[in-house]
């Protein structure tokens, strides 16, 4: 009875990761807006000087092989402003499987009166594993062999985005990444032509500040994302920036979460995010919940125009 009830916990298991897989492969974040080259590399050097973003997301919590990541990532501008730089790294694990990978990202910047317009693009490899080999089937002394072989993928890819941005709006549509890997090792996981691939991931981000007053700023964000296999989802976010000093703010993730958002201006230079999602799907009965931590630091000179002046996206 208990191994057949860890065999149904497995399975049951193994399909989340798989609905996880095939709808959203790519990480998801709820503190996008402020971590926005994960998802547009046309985003680089956008700040107008350099910048470095730690985010770390727990999601779930309670699950056991819930998904968590960890990204670090800088990016500024060079030639006058003409050319944003990046580069990012990230590790993201869920149940048996783990992504590492790391990305180079250029951005050729029109520069305009008051506005910007960026053409970017990314390349990079990233590092698949699925460890099925340590995965308990019980102790009926039964061997499957879908889980006798792991997997190990080394996957190159680029993608490429468009970003416009003002001091108060922007406006981002990408393709963070466009080749279609197969996350199979030599198809032996292949069965009735079902075939574990990466598939492509597209982004659309907007957000504006209204000026409610001198001390009182409030940001709308949207992001929609759309990949094969899922229906489009979307965030809604909505942030409250006062004295330019601290934020709050809520955020819907459909058919998915809502969110609560803070975030803290320490000095000119550093700046501290939080942000907890609480499920609105039927996990929320085996979880506690997920967290997000953001960390930026700003590597703009004392006293230049960029730092003195708050920088809301």
């Amino acid at each position: 009875m208990l191994t057949a009830i860890k065999k149904y916990i497995l399975v049951l298991m193994m399909l989340l990761s798989s609905a996880y897989t095939f709808a959203q492969q790519d990480a998801m974040y709820t503190q996008y807006m402020f971590n926005t080259l994960a998802i547009n590399p046309a985003y680089a050097g956008s700040r107008d000087f350099t910048s470095a973003t730690a985010l770390y997301r727990k999601q779930w919590v309670g699950i056991s092989g819930a998904p968590e990541t960890q990204t670090l990532s800088i990016d500024g501008p060079v030639k006058d402003g003409k050319v944003g730089l990046g580069l990012q790294v990230f590790n993201d694990n869920i149940g048996i499987n783990k992504t590492t990978g790391v990305f180079g990202t250029y951005a050729y910047r029109i520069l305009m009166d008051n506005s910007t317009l960026a053409f970017g693009i990314q390349g990079g490899v990233s590092r698949f594993s699925a460890d099925y080999e340590n995965v308990d089937l019980g102790s009926d002394g039964l061997i499957d062999v879908a889980f006798t072989n792991n997997v190990t993928k080394f996957m190159p890819n680029f993608g490429a985005g468009i970003y416009f941005n003002t001091d108060k709006f922007y406006a981002g549509l990408s393709l963070p990444h466009l080749l279609n890997n197969t996350l199979n090792k030599d198809n032996f996981l292949v069965t009735d032509g079902l075939v574990s691939r990466q598939y492509l991931h597209l982004f659309f981000s907007t957000g504006y500040v209204f000026s409610l007053s001198d001390d009182l700023k409030l940001k709308p964000n949207v992001l929609v994302k759309g990949v094969r296999g899922a229906p489009l989802q979307a965030d809604l976010n909505m942030n409250l920036w006062m004295f330019n000093l601290v934020s709050f703010g809520l955020s819907y993730r459909t058919e998915a979460d809502i969110s609560a958002l803070a975030e803290v201006q320490l000095n000119k230079k550093l700046r501290l995010g939080y942000a907890y999602d609480a499920s609105t799907t039927s996990l929320v009965g085996f979880n506690a919940g997920s967290h997000e931590i953001m960390l930026r630091f700003d590597f703009g000179e004392k006293g230049s125009r960029a730092i003195l002046n708050p920088r809301y996206f």
